[in-house]
């Protein structure tokens, strides 16, 4: 069961979001109404500023999602990938002035994620069909900024919890403009402490598995299976740490006119358990055993953002991004929208992205893996495949407000299609509303 699920807020909050959001969206910049990070424009005569809270704005986002396919990692590479999804995202940013020019913003975010799979089934220890199941992600940020230096200092924290998986958060990000506010330079520090509770197939699970403080240890089983050994008589389900750490650079500059871009590189390092128990794997004998994978991975993404005003209507945004690992994976994206403004008050945004990415070293497909490797999994996550994801989205932001309702500046649907080399298929479509 690929939990594509777990991005679907991430398509709708494209909605929301401007043209260069990094990966872990990060609030704390001004955007020009196209998306674009622009100087702040200060009245240098102004002599009020609020000292109490006031809405800056406020964003409600909601997504559908239904994703099909025929290589479930939950039953080792083969049946049903059938996955819905109804997410709903609340995004609300405050702001006040401390001093003259040193404007606060605390943003808060929520969100709530249902979905039902069809292999969940084959996940349960109990004998219990669980199809389903709901996350629950709020955030919070606090960041000040300078708007005499162009400066900017925020803090931020995150939680995620599921029944499986729960993740805690936090993170520091600074960003500095150029003399001339025409660039600026961004970086972020970030960490993303998991628990994974390890829910093993029923027919692995030794009668005696208790909880364990360092990972899990294997013993093989009567059958040949390869199962979590235990050391009390009291049935217990264990859970296992995971940690992420990331840091992120990005450098935007206005080339002209017309013409902005952005670089952006992240390095990430994993460690801890980094497998999942109900991810089953078949060897070529028959035998059938869980998901294993090492310990540690470093990620490498790099990036090229580029926005260009092509005439009065048209802006196209583009972007590229490299990315390599350590478990032997490399992958190219390729992203083009064109925002097509039909009136002043609305738009159309047509959107394609290409995707191709190598085989993981320890990934084979059912029953293709030697009882001998050392790792394995046959999580078609690590497979070697191509996808291609389009769709289109039509934006309206009337001066008067939608429907006449001043504070409602702002409606946007999008719809979009998905399509693996693997078989898999996915389509999903969000609506965004913006309120000020």
């Amino acid at each position: 069961m690929k939990k594509k699920y777990l991005t679907i807020l991430g398509f709708a909050l494209i909605c929301r979001l401007n043209a260069f959001s990094q990966i872990k969206e990060d609030t704390s910049r001004n955007k020009n109404p196209f998306g674009l990070y622009t100087p702040i424009d200060v009245d240098d005569t102004a002599s009020y500023y609020p000292t109490q809270l006031g809405v800056e704005e406020i964003n409600l986002v909601s997504s559908y999602y239904n994703q099909n396919g025929d290589h479930s990692a939950v039953t080792g590479g083969i049946g049903t990938e059938k996955v819905t999804d109804f997410s709903n995202g609340l995004d609300l940013k405050l702001f006040w002035y401390g001093q003259p020019k040193h404007k606060n913003i605390l943003s808060f975010g929520l969100g709530i994620d249902h979905h039902t799979s069809a292999s969940a089934a084959f996940v349960s220890t109990s004998g219990a069909s669980k199809t389903g199941g709901s996350r629950i992600y709020p955030s919070l940020d606090w960041t000040i900024e300078n708007e005499i230096k162009g400066t900017s200092f925020g803090l931020g924290t995150y939680y995620s919890g599921e029944y499986n998986y729960k993740s805690l958060g936090a993170d520091i990000h600074f960003s500095k403009k150029t003399n001339d506010k025409s660039g600026e330079f961004g970086m972020k520090l970030q960490a993303y402490f998991d628990h994974v509770t390890l829910i093993y197939p029923s027919e692995l699970i030794p009668q005696s598995t208790v909880a364990v403080s360092s990972g899990p240890t294997y013993v093989t089983t009567a059958s040949g299976n390869s199962v979590l050994s235990g050391s009390s008589s009291t049935p217990s389900i264990p859970t296992s740490p995971r940690n992420t750490y990331t840091i992120s650079v990005s450098y935007s500059q206005m080339i002209n006119s017309r013409l902005q871009v952005m670089f952006l590189a992240d390095a990430v390092a994993q460690k801890g358990y980094l497998s999942l128990p109900f991810h089953r794997v078949y060897f070529t004998n028959k035998k059938d055993t869980i998901e294993k994978l090492p310990s540690s991975r470093f990620k490498l993404p790099l990036g090229l953002r580029a926005n260009y005003f092509l005439g009065d209507n048209i802006i196209l945004r583009s972007y590229y991004r490299y990315y390599t690992d350590n478990w032997g994976s490399n992958s190219n994206t390729a992203n083009l929208e064109m925002v097509y403004k039909i009136t002043p008050f609305f738009s159309v945004s047509p959107f394609y992205r290409y995707y191709n990415q190598s085989a993981a070293k320890y990934f084979a497909p059912y029953e293709v893996h030697n009882a001998t490797d050392t790792y394995y999994t046959s999580n078609y996550e690590y497979a070697k495949f191509n996808s291609q994801f389009f769709g289109v989205g039509f934006r309206i932001a009337p001066p008067t407000g939608v429907m006449g309702w001043q504070h409602l500046h702002d409606f946007e649907i999008r719809y979009g299609h998905y399509s693996q080399s693997t078989n898999l298929v996915s389509d999903v479509i969000s609506v965004a509303l913006g309120f000020k």
